[in-house]
């Protein structure tokens, strides 16, 4: 328990941030997930959209700070890489 009001203030900003981070954090992986499914199904098409869509909310949660950008880097990196694999392996 906070001994202060000002850390009791603490406690409280604190979990309405991780209520707001959780959003930005579970859609991210949300996204991910759906493009590695449409990659593993081979569907490129799709799969590029999700990819954008992907990297597009990474972006978003690492410039809100909510994670770091080195984590967004690679978790785009691992992303793509499989994502072009899809594409060499079709032509």
């Amino acid at each position: 328990m906070p001994n202060t009001k000002s850390a009791a203030k603490r406690v409280r900003v604190a979990e309405r941030r991780r209520m707001r981070n959780r959003i930005f954090r579970s859609s991210a992986r949300t996204y991910i997930r759906k493009a590695e499914r449409l990659i593993a199904a081979g569907d490129a098409d799709a799969a590029a959209t999700a990819v954008g869509d992907a990297i597009s909310t990474l972006d978003r949660a690492a410039i809100k700070g909510i994670i770091h950008k080195n984590n967004a880097a690679r978790r785009k990196a691992r992303l793509m890489k499989k994502f072009n694999a899809l594409i060499r392996g079709e032509e």
